[in-house]
Parts: structure tokens; sequence; C-alpha cells
């Protein structure tokens, strides 16, 4: 199966600005879509639970179609980059983990030492107009770069996670704001809003 990605321009407009986090992303949404032998997800026909909320998840919502207001995108806070597509039709997953070895601080070292230079205030105008050179040749190097070069892909057993649910909304007692009420809690007999809600601890 022949697959034709948008060319990665296209996506750094979605995205706003040409960065590595996106080209990572770039490749491993074209990693999955070419070890899944699908195609781009028009509704809920692949899922995508990914490990960290950088630059890579905007090309990945924007080239397999798993967006987070579809539903088909699951976000999981680990810090990661790591991502797994599930295709909920043939009940096939894979786990796309950035190897190790691709390290950008390995491959341009010289970028350690502007990146220290800049937290503490020093950098210089030299410095930042050779991080810019840095930075398209990390691009480059991505996106030229052997997908399994740059990732290892594993298929695995599929969790199909349920399929997006609409609730009701219902008025936040405090504020009057609606709600969606499986997000919604309960303060002394009233529905109120996260936000609203004056949580109570004991520290477990």
């Amino acid at each position: 199966m022949t697959v034709t990605l948008p060319p990665f321009e296209e996506v750094a407009v979605f995205h706003g600005h040409v960065c590595p986090g996106l080209a990572f992303g770039y490749r491993a949404s074209e990693y999955a879509i070419e070890c899944l032998k699908t195609a781009r997800s028009e509704d809920e026909e692949m899922v995508a639970i990914v490990e960290n909320d950088a630059c890579m998840i905007d090309a990945i919502q924007y080239i397999t179609g798993c967006t987070a207001g579809k539903g088909n995108l699951i976000f999981r806070d680990h810090g990661k980059p790591v991502y797994t597509f599930i295709l909920r039709n043939r009940e096939k997953a894979v786990r796309i983990a950035q190897r190790s070895a691709f390290s950008l601080d390995d491959l341009f070292p010289e970028t350690v030492d502007i990146r220290t230079r800049m937290s503490a205030g020093t950098a210089t105008a030299a410095d930042g107009a050779r991080m810019q050179e840095l930075r398209a040749a990390m691009i480059e190097k991505i996106l030229s770069a052997p997908l399994d070069e740059i990732y290892e892909c594993k298929e695995i057993k599929p969790e199909l996670p349920e399929r997006a649910r609409i609730f009701r909304s219902v008025p936040c007692a405090v504020c009057g704001e609606p709600v969606s009420e499986q997000r919604a809690r309960v303060q002394d007999g009233n529905i109120v809003c996260i936000p609203c809600f004056d949580e109570y601890t004991r520290g477990w």
C-alpha cells in the first residue's frame, strides 16, 4: 500500500513553526502508517496513544487524523517519545518508540553548550544564528534518516479504548458555566465544575 503524506511544510503551517519536534512527529506518523498499512483516519478508525504533549503531537494529529477533538488521540503524561497506534477494524496495534541512540544532543553536541549559554542569558547573536543553522541540520537529519534508525516499531496486542462519548452538560452551582456531567463534582450537595471544587485531601 502506497500512502502519500502531506508535505512537511504543510504540517508546519498547521503547527505554526518548523522545529525538530515536528519532524520527529512527522516521521513517527509515517512509520505508523507504514507499519499498519493504513491511510489517514477519517473518523475513529485509528487511535493514537501519545506519551508526551510536545510539538510531535501536532504532526501526529495532522497526518494520522487522530485528534483530541474526535477522541481518538489519548494523552498519557509520561514525558516519553513513545506512540501507540491502534486500528479498530483490524484489531492491530504498533508501539513506536524513539531509539536512545538517535539523540540530537549526541548527534549535534554543539547545541548543548549553546543552550546552556541561552539559559544563563550569556548567549551571543552568533550563538543564536548558529543555533538556527544547527536546528535546520537537525530537521534535515530527522526527515532523511531511515525510519528504523530513529524509531523502533513493535507490533503489540491492542487494548482498544472505548469510543468517544458525548455527555450532557449541567450548570455549575458556583460559576454558572456548563460542565460535562462526567467531569462534574459534588460539593455541599451541589454540582460544581473542577475549578470551583474545593478539593479536600489528607495527603494520600
